[in-house]
């Protein structure tokens, strides 16, 4: 079973033992309106929690993604380089951008869970 951790940057990781799935939450795609284009960082790079992991663009705006553990890209989501509504149709799910070797699993434990990231949202409006 995968534990959701998510972070006050709005971006959420699913660890399955020691690999991270990363992406933005619902909040996060409905604040930047449609999603035009994704950039993904290339397999085998080092990102470090809080540190620019990918950059998404909107008809708003465009946004860094940040990495919520620290770790090594070993996959990433290539439907979204032709498809990436998809983050906007199914963020959780198949909007996901990266997966990471998370490195220090204590990280992941220090994120909010879903309650937490709930009423930490609650606040913003």
């Amino acid at each position: 079973m995968s534990a959701i951790r998510y972070t006050k940057d709005h971006e959420y990781v699913r660890l399955d033992g020691d690999v991270a799935t990363i992406g933005i939450t619902d909040h996060a795609q409905e604040q930047l309106g449609d999603i035009v284009f994704v950039e993904l960082p290339q397999v085998g790079k080092s990102v470090e929690q809080g540190g620019e992991a990918a950059v998404v663009e909107s008809v708003k705006a465009a946004s860094e993604v940040y990495a919520p553990v620290s770790g090594e890209v070993i996959e990433v989501n290539a439907a979204l380089e032709g498809e990436p509504a998809k983050v906007n149709a199914d963020p959780l799910g198949d909007g996901w951008f990266m997966k990471l070797k998370v490195r220090d699993k204590s990280q992941f434990d220090a994120l909010m869970d879903e309650a937490a990231y709930n009423e930490f949202v609650a606040t913003l409006s």
